[in-house]
């Protein structure tokens, strides 16, 4: 039996399951801070004889294993959990092998496997929701180099009426800053699950993330990419990234039908759990 934690910015999803990625049992808690949040997540998994337990969290995180930081949450906008030890906080309390990486990696790892770009070598997973990040696989392996990639902060063109300063921490109008769910609720003055009606959000929002995607698209040329999290949600978004990717691209790479080329995680919203749970294995073959 292996345990999986998704650490997402508005809850943990905390799951147990098997090596092939079925899912037995999960329940949700609230991110809110290190010292409410994870004391439920391991009474959670302490009621379960586990071989390993992987987690896909939100970052920037510390993924190199001869850093003595290595497993720690590091510069992330969330105060309370800024240079939080979480691999070695789990170790301590639960004895057993923890395998760990980005959400988006985990969501991409598995889609590559079990989802939407099941058979291919190459993908692209990203995720718009209370932030925005992406996991790649390149010839079958997830893409790491210095760091994990951090695809969500990139810059991006500012639309000519879009008069949003941006709320990213950072770099303030960066593409989180501009179309994180956040964002859409700060410029918009409602969330997006409330602005289904108004075309103009989708409109806007279509723009950024085309652009996000005309980016990746000619750097790393993924042969599909999926797109998940809460804001994706939105169907009528789709056709807005289809548009506003074409004009951009402007034929000068050839793509694939848009309809297939960028689509939703076939995993849906398990994609990340079940990424977590091949973390876990991963983590386990390698004591083995």
């Amino acid at each position: 039996m292996l345990g999986a934690v998704e650490a997402g910015g508005t809850k943990f999803v905390c799951a147990i399951g098997d090596e092939a990625g079925k899912i037995i049992e999960r329940i949700q808690i609230p991110t809110t801070v290190p010292e409410e949040t994870m004391p439920k997540v391991i009474e959670f998994f302490k009621g379960h004889p586990l071989e390993a337990i992987g987690v896909g969290s939100f970052g920037p995180l510390n993924l190199d294993k001869e850093s003595p930081r290595y497993g720690y949450i590091t510069s992330t906008p969330k105060l309370g959990w800024r240079n939080y030890p979480i691999v070695r906080t789990l170790e301590n309390e639960l004895g057993i092998p923890i395998g760990f990486n980005t959400d988006v990696n985990a969501a991409a790892l598995s889609e590559a496997i079990y989802g939407a770009a099941k058979g291919l070598d190459s993908c692209l997973y990203i995720t718009i929701g209370t932030g925005i990040g992406a996991g790649a696989v390149v010839q079958g392996k997830l893409l790491q180099g210095l760091s994990h990639p951090e695809m969500g902060h990139i810059l991006v063109r500012r639309h000519p009426v879009d008069a949003y300063r941006g709320n990213c921490p950072y770099h303030g109008d960066c593409l989180e800053g501009l179309a994180s769910g956040p964002a859409i609720e700060a410029r918009w003055g409602a969330e997006g699950v409330d602005l289904e009606d108004r075309p103009e959000v989708w409109e806007l929002q279509g723009y950024y993330i085309a652009q996000a995607l005309m980016q990746y698209v000619l750097i790393l040329s993924p042969k599909k990419i999926i797109l998940g999290g809460g804001i994706m949600h939105q169907k009528q978004l789709f056709p807005s990234i289809y548009k506003h990717l074409k004009e951009f691209i402007a034929d000068y790479v050839i793509l694939p039908e848009l309809s297939d080329y960028i689509v939703s995680p076939g995993l849906g919203d398990d994609a990340g759990i079940t990424g977590s749970l091949m973390l876990a294995q991963h983590a386990l073959q390698e004591t083995l």
